[in-house]
């Protein structure tokens, strides 16, 4: 169990780092397509917390997307990565994690299929990710703020996307399964209850 909860802990973390430095990576890419649109942005958000759900897919607990919003928004605060929001950027980390957590609490109590949770996860995640920056910092209104909303949608539906993907292909390195082998083989008794990784 400890194992377990270590290797928990070691993985969000990673996902924490991965989400916070990825944004940084895709912007140039990014920005080429919301500069032509004349938009602040949507793109790099939607990316980043793709690493979010995939944790969150992962890691099946409720809180555990806010709670690594709040550890992103210390580190961007530790490290001058605030942005535009500046001093109020952790609120822009913290509410994207509190809807990721409540989209897959309700769709698993609802049992959706993981790949229709990560995609919504991820689309409402990224559209309130842009409604909070806009409330504290932009002040679109009209078509300016729709079209905003509209690209971090969009964004955020691809990047569920690769996001359910590559929790697919992480979930076997992940999961623990117990096998009971009926006979007895390389000395081991019958029953006898083996782990495989």
């Amino acid at each position: 169990m400890k194992t377990n909860r270590l290797r928990n802990l070691i993985f969000l973390a990673l996902c924490c780092d991965l989400g916070l430095f990825s944004k940084r990576l895709i912007a140039p890419a990014a920005n080429v397509i919301t500069d032509f649109l004349r938009i602040p942005g949507g793109i790099g958000t939607s990316f980043s917390l793709m690493f979010l759900i995939v944790a969150a897919e992962l890691v099946p607990y409720f809180g555990c997307a806010a709670l690594m919003g709040v550890v992103q928004s210390a580190l961007a605060l530790a490290l001058g990565m605030v942005g535009s929001m500046g001093a109020l950027s952790p609120i822009g980390y913290i509410v994207p994690g509190l809807v990721i957590d409540c989209v897959f609490y309700i769709f698993r109590k609802m049992k959706l299929p993981s790949v229709t949770r990560c995609v919504t996860a991820n689309m409402l995640s990224a559209a309130a990710a842009a409604f909070t920056a806009n409330i504290i910092v932009f002040r679109l209104r009209g078509m300016t703020l729709a079209l905003y909303i509209v690209v971090g949608l969009l964004s955020g539906a691809v990047c569920g996307m690769l996001g359910y993907r590559l929790a697919a292909r992480l979930k076997p390195a992940l999961s623990t399964q117990v096998m009971k082998i009926p006979e007895p083989k390389n000395g081991l008794a019958s029953g006898t209850e083996v782990k495989l990784q």
